[in-house]
Formats: C-alpha cells, sequence, structure tokens
C-alpha cells in the first residue's frame, strides 16, 4: 500500500534555468542530476523535507507523448506568513495571478503564480490553530 508522496514531475525547456529558479526562489537542492541519449533528469529536495522531491524532466529524443502525457494542476509550498512571501517573491520577481491571496476550504489563505516553464505554483498559508 502507499506508504508517502514520493515526488512530482514537471517537464521542463530548459534544466539549468529550471533548477537555478527552483534553488534561488525557493532553497530546493539538487540531489541527483543525469542523462542519456533521450532524456535529462534532475530531483530536486528540499533540506526541511528531503523524502519529497520534485523531479524535473527534458526530453531530449521525445519518446510518443511522455512528455505530454500526464496533467499535473500545480504544485503546492507551505509558507507561515503568505504577506510576507509575497512580498519576498515579487521581489525576486514573481507575479501573481491574483492581486490578493484567496481563502482555502479549510480556512487559510493560497496565491497562484507560474514557475519557469509554465507550471502553476501555488502558495499555502495553512490555519493556525
Amino acid at each position: 500500500m502507499i506508504k508517502k508522496m514520493e515526488h512530482t514531475a514537471i517537464i521542463v525547456g530548459n534544466m539549468d534555468e529550471t533548477i537555478h529558479y527552483y534553488g534561488d526562489m525557493f532553497g530546493f537542492k539538487v540531489r541527483l542530476q543525469g542523462s542519456n541519449e533521450k532524456r535529462e533528469m534532475a530531483f530536486l529536495y528540499l533540506e526541511e523535507q528531503p523524502g519529497m522531491e520534485i523531479e524535473l524532466i527534458r526530453d531530449i529524443d521525445p519518446i510518443g507523448e511522455y512528455n505530454k502525457s500526464g496533467i499535473v494542476n500545480h504544485l503546492a509550498f507551505t509558507v507561515e506568513d503568505i504577506n510576507k512571501a509575497i512580498q519576498h517573491y515579487k521581489s525576486k520577481g514573481i507575479e501573481f495571478l491574483s492581486p490578493e491571496p484567496q481563502p482555502t476550504l479549510e480556512g487559510g489563505r493560497m496565491i497562484l503564480f507560474h514557475g519557469p516553464n509554465d507550471e502553476l505554483l501555488q502558495l499555502v498559508e495553512r490555519v493556525k490553530l
């Protein structure tokens, strides 16, 4: 049976640019990076949560529709204070898709933006109990 969430894969156009973006913006580090004749891949992690990774895939020689076969709606990151996070990431050039955070179903707040490959990303401030 399922024991944990393993990783989320994102198809990328430029591997170095994407690694740089996730590293500089959010503090992700590269655990493993490599390539073969068909594909370049990298696995990124956060020191605070090393068991969950982002897998970056750049097809050099696409196999069928692999790079278009899955749909990931968004990748979400938890933040302590969404207003501070918004200001921090705005200063780094992120443009958010709404002017203000929106309420979540559980009473927290969230805001969406796009990453370097047009992937949808989200900041989430959980309910403080």
